[in-house]
């Protein structure tokens, strides 16, 4: 049995979820693939890093960062390395790249994964930045370095947008984009239309746990800006960044708009659009009216990408309630499409 050593880069929600799934699916893994995988680094910012080249268990890494906030620096798989040596020095096969996003320019994600590969290694990111900010260079690196580079989760959790387009739409031309793809912004669009306050929507979503005690880069579009610029870059060839999406938030969006859409048989939800202007991609995040039967429109619609294609006409995919498990499952998912790539080419 072969082991094949994966280096985690962040141990947050989607770093914990993965690691969760992959206990539960280890041996159905080595039986399916013929590896052993192994998590044999994770680092974070504030935790600490551990590293065990036979591998960690997880159970009493997730177990020690609940229970101490931190990894256990008496413990022995705690190390002094920083991310970046992780990344440069450390013994891995792939790295997991699930650092928090820096929106304004996708760093030090992007250095994070170009040194993996630069080193030969494989590279998942559920870290949307270097999408958003260095597409283009990333995945040409992966070619010249004859890498697998996969990005799942980065825009609806573990939703297959991306394998879909990959693995079923290879011939096709994508000529528009279209989606809802930020949950909180959504949520708190469809709270507003139950008359519930600003203040209780804001302070339920937080003890809910998915929303940030600072939420202004959903507020104000930035995170759905991000994700449609991943969106137009993978499926379109786009090559913009961020900062080049036409971005309106929902800050300025008042009870008073919510009950004009509704008399006239509308919901107002923040729209992600991109599409082929003269000849080159352009984006537009902002708050729209969407007809209340619309699949956009649905109460228990967390995310949706719609994408038309010349040989496929329009698909839609739609994402129904929000779990962990899904963010975690996005980049196992990743994880097992490197792992056959890797028994094609053995």
């Amino acid at each position: 049995m072969k082991q094949f050593s994966v280096a985690m880069l962040g141990f947050g929600i989607a770093g914990k979820a993965f690691s969760r799934i992959l206990i539960e699916k280890h041996q159905e893994i080595m039986e399916k693939t013929g590896y052993d995988v192994q998590v044999t680094a994770i680092t974070t910012g504030s935790r600490g890093t551990l590293i065990c080249p036979q591998g960690i268990d997880l159970q009493e890494a997730t177990r020690q960062v609940e229970e101490l906030g931190h990894f256990d620096v008496s413990g022995p798989w705690y190390s002094e390395m920083n991310t970046m040596e992780v990344v440069e020095k450390a013994d891995y096969d792939v790295v997991l790249e699930l650092t928090p996003i820096n929106i304004r320019t996708g760093q030090p994600a992007i250095d994070h994964i170009k040194g993996a590969m630069n080193r030969g290694k494989h590279a998942i990111t559920a870290n949307k930045g270097p999408i958003a900010w260095a597409y283009r260079e990333l995945r040409d690196l992966a070619k010249e370095k004859g890498v697998c580079f996969y990005y799942e989760t980065t825009v609806m959790a573990g939703t297959p947008v991306f394998n879909m387009a990959d693995n079923c739409l290879q011939y096709c031309k994508i000529s528009e984009v279209k989606g809802i793809l930020n949950a909180t912004t959504n949520y708190v669009l469809e709270e507003m239309t139950k008359g519930v306050p600003m203040d209780v929507i804001m302070e339920n979503g937080r003890r809910g746990g998915f929303m940030e005690a600072d939420a202004s880069m959903d507020m104000k579009g930035w995170d759905a800006a991000a994700k449609l610029t991943a969106l137009l870059n993978v499926l379109m060839d786009a090559g913009i960044t961020p900062d080049q999406i036409d971005r309106t938030g929902i800050e300025e969006v008042t009870a008073e708009d919510i009950q004009r859409a509704a008399e006239h048989g509308c919901k107002v939800k923040l729209l992600c659009k991109g599409k082929i202007e003269d000849g080159k991609v352009v984006g537009i995040v902002k708050p729209s009216e969407i007809k209340a039967d619309d699949a956009f429109a649905g109460s228990d619609v967390v995310a949706v990408v719609s994408i038309d294609t010349d040989l496929m006409g329009r698909l839609t995919m739609v994402q129904y309630g929000l779990e962990t498990t899904q963010t975690g499952y996005g980049v196992f998912i990743d994880l097992i499409r490197v792992l056959e790539n890797c028994q094609a080419i053995e």
